[in-house]
């Protein structure tokens, strides 16, 4: 008897009762086959070698697939944890999951590992790599899988099964001689990862709990063959060089103090850097009719229970008391942007309403994952909230991809990748309000011929969003904006608008985000542009270097016309060699020089020179500021 399964593109493929994923995928082709990694069976992740059913519908997942790089990385832990305790036969398994980088596994070791230790623990990976075990998974009872763990002295796994309930299915995975209680999927064998490196060890409380065991995480990176692992490590060597940090503390950008940890200080040069990113978003705002608001900072307890913060985000916010009433510092600015709409009354011939908000908020972060301008735990938002009737909620998202789209462009950011995100596990919202939202954002993109990778689940708490990936110089990708449709949070507030029938309706809301957190997004713009960002803004546009110190008054004159036509400059007029002035500016990656000497003065010309690209030939002071002041207004590349 046969059975019927349906493919991605719409066809359909008959198949003998009994086949598998892997079947079905040597049906398409020997090539496909040979690159499946697992499969998605009625939208679910699973092995491929997982019986087909008849009426299935069958997606081959291989390593250029969303979930391709994280199921090899999931399979190279394992490798890892049974190298480990090959060498270190008493160590004790936690768990080794895949991470969006690459894979870490804590395992708690009868003695101290230092990188010395790893290419012993690499060749003994590389030796179950050339065994090509298969990766069996196998369904036990909880009493099969506690006796099975107990007689491997695995006390972790133990604790980890005895944590579950009654209803969940306990598996495993046989890979030789190893054995790991895992949800899967996996490779079909060990084979099928070419290339592992351990990157780091670092120490790691059990379950981040600082009363339990202090475990060894190996962190780790896996690819399907050695190439890649060789353009990863010269990609990580490339991005060291462009560690925004570092560059952030040579430039005089920005730095963080003992007294405040994980709180950014912008410094002269970065404000200016800061300000000029919000000088440009504001006027992109004003040409499409926003207006600007600013709320506390600090809001009381019964705000945050109303707008579900309280219950969903509590973990992640800051609180204090004030005349003997809770208060909680924002993690989030729209619980304010609500208010200021509620604050008066509303015709439908207002709507849109586009209020943008640059507000700082705050949110607790652990120590351990600060980052830079990365990660910090306070930050300003480039926030906007619409509110819109229905009739108009595509169009006005259609708006906002146009402007997401245009910023990123002008800011170098050519490469977007773009997700859409549906309802969560944890959502409040009737599944009318959330099925009309949701196909509001796919009609958008689709008007737009926007392709995009549906993120099922990942929806904000309150609506599904549209997020927006830019890629960088190097090829990383960073999630930075976001569109989010929301029809609970005007219902939780009670807002309203009157309607041309003369009846109260309940508008919609739009948050968007487009640089998300600007700390973040300059660093971002650090480490793409390594520091060498173009003229339009770069903190100092131009440094004029006299050639003597005699040139004083002639250096300040032409500085006071370049600040006059509106550009950033500085002067050196130091009793020092020429050289020694373009090496400094050149390091300070100042992307424009401005030589006078006293034939340059006498003819009213300067010696132009751009960063890394050396002697640009002579202008006319005016012809140099002209070709600057148009280079910079246009903010061109």
């Amino acid at each position: 008897m046969d059975i019927t399964i349906s493919l991605p593109d719409g066809s359909q493929k008959t198949l003998p009762q009994g086949s598998t994923a892997l079947d079905a995928a040597k049906s398409i082709g020997a090539g496909l086959a040979r690159a499946a990694f697992a499969a998605k069976i009625n939208g679910h992740l699973c092995d491929i070698t997982t019986p087909l059913t008849d009426g299935a519908t069958l997606a081959i997942v291989t390593y250029k697939d969303k979930e391709g790089p994280k199921i090899l990385r999931h399979t190279a832990a394992h490798i890892l944890a049974s190298a480990v305790k090959r060498l270190y036969p008493k160590a004790i398994l936690e768990d080794g999951p895949a991470t969006d980088t690459g894979f870490f596994y804590d395992i708690m070791l009868p003695e101290a590992v230092s990188p010395e230790a790893f290419p012993a623990i690499e060749a003994e990976m590389e030796k179950i790599v050339a065994e090509a075990s298969p990766l069996v998974r196998k369904e036990l009872s909880r009493e099969e899988a506690l006796a099975l763990f107990d007689g491997r002295g695995e006390r972790f796994k133990i604790e980890t099964i005895e944590s579950l309930g009654e209803d969940d299915v306990i598996s495993i995975y046989e890979m030789g001689d190893f054995v790991d209680l895992c949800r899967g999927p996996h490779l079909q064998s060990t084979e099928g990862v070419k290339a592992i490196k351990i990157m780091n060890v670092a120490g790691a409380y059990r379950k981040g709990d600082a009363t339990r065991e202090q475990l060894v995480r190996f962190h780790a990176v896996a690819f399907p063959d050695k190439k890649l692992l060789k353009e990863y490590l010269t990609l990580l060597e490339e991005a060291k060089k462009r560690d925004h940090r570092r560059i952030g503390q040579d430039l005089d950008l920005f730095s963080f103090q003992d007294e405040a940890p994980g709180f950014p200080f912008f410094h002269a040069k970065g404000s200016i850097l800061y300000n000029t990113l919000l000088a440009f978003m504001r006027e992109e705002l004003d040409k499409r009719d926003y207006t600007e608001i600013r709320t506390p900072m600090i809001l009381n307890k019964d705000l945050w229970l109303r707008s579900g913060h309280w219950d969903h985000y509590r973990e992640n916010m800051y609180f204090t008391e004030i005349d003997e009433r809770d208060f909680a510092v924002k993690p989030m600015n729209c619980p304010g942007g609500l208010l200021v709409y509620k604050n008066g009354m509303h015709s439908y011939r207002e709507l849109p309403i586009r209020a943008a908000e640059f507000g700082m908020v705050h949110r607790h972060e652990m120590s351990g994952v600060l980052h830079g301008l990365f990660r910090v735990r306070c930050f300003t938002q480039d926030d906007a909230h619409v509110f819109c009737t229905t009739d108009q909620l595509q169009a006005e998202v259609e708006n906002i991809i146009d402007l997401v789209l245009h910023v990123y462009n002008t800011v170098g950011f050519k490469d977007v990748a773009i997700e859409l995100s549906t309802r969560p596990a944890n959502s409040i919202g009737s599944d009318e309000i959330w099925e009309l939202a949701t196909e509001t954002l796919k009609k958008a993109l689709e008007h737009h011929e926007i392709k995009y990778q549906l993120n099922p689940g990942d929806g904000a708490f309150y609506g599904p969003k549209i997020d927006f990936h830019v890629k960088d110089c190097l090829g990383r990708t960073w999630q930075c904006g976001t569109i989010q449709a929301d029809f609970s949070m005007p219902e939780r507030f009670d807002l309203t608008y009157v309607g041309d029938d003369g009846e109260k309706h309940r508008p919609v809301m739009i948050h968007r985000a487009i640089f998300g957190s600007i700390e973040r997004f300059l660093g971002i713009l650090i480490e793409h542009y390594a520091g060498n960002f173009p003229l339009w803004l770069a903190p100092v546009q131009v440094r004029v270097l006299s050639l003597s110190s005699d040139l004083l008054d002639t250096a300040a004159d032409i500085a006071a016309q370049l600040k006059a036509a509106g550009l950033r400059v500085e002067t050196d007029v130091r009793d020092e060699k020429i050289g020694a002035k373009i090496r400094e500016a050149e390091m300070m990656k100042i992307p424009v020089m401005l030589i006078v000497g006293k034939k340059e003065a006498a003819e009213g010309k300067v010696s132009v020179r751009r960063h890394g690209k050396g002697d640009q030939g002579a202008l006319t002071l005016a012809e140099a500021i002209a070709t600057l002041k148009e280079e910079s207004a246009s903010r061109k590349q």
